[in-house]
């Protein structure tokens, strides 16, 4: 799935408008321009944004990708411990659902938490995604 990039303002205010300074518009014109180190790095030198922040909205992006899992649950995937989404490929749905719950409680990022059998989903689709971000 692709979104406008100004989902990504949620993490830091502002961030689109740089983005879109460069013509990137959409989460996915955003996998596309930093999807290797050299591109970021690229990237960072364009828009002042630190490489490795730009690193983290791209893996948000990624995250995106998966149906379901729009900007309140990729950041709650990334406070769980996903930060790419190979790394969900590789995680256990029960024990993901409880870190998710636990990492809602303390920091309330999303207003209803997805069920188990939805975890398990993303975790399924995620092994099938092709890789879009290289490190």
């Amino acid at each position: 799935m692709t979104y406008s990039i100004r989902e990504l303002d949620a993490i830091r205010p502002g961030v689109s408008k740089i983005l879109k300074s460069i013509k990137i518009h959409t989460t996915e014109k955003l996998l596309d321009a930093a999807r290797t180190p050299k591109a970021r790095q690229y990237l960072a030198v364009k828009t002042g944004i630190d490489a490795r922040e730009i690193l983290r909205y791209a893996n948000m992006a990624d995250r995106m990708r998966i149906h379901g899992v729009g900007r309140e649950h990729a950041s709650l995937l990334e406070a769980a411990g996903v930060n790419t989404v190979r790394e969900l490929g590789y995680r256990n749905p029960a024990n993901l659902t409880a870190a998710m719950a636990d990492a809602n409680r303390k920091r309330k990022l999303a207003r209803q938490l997805p069920s188990e059998k939805v975890v398990g989903r993303w975790i399924e689709v995620a092994k099938g995604l092709p890789h879009k971000i290289f490190y």
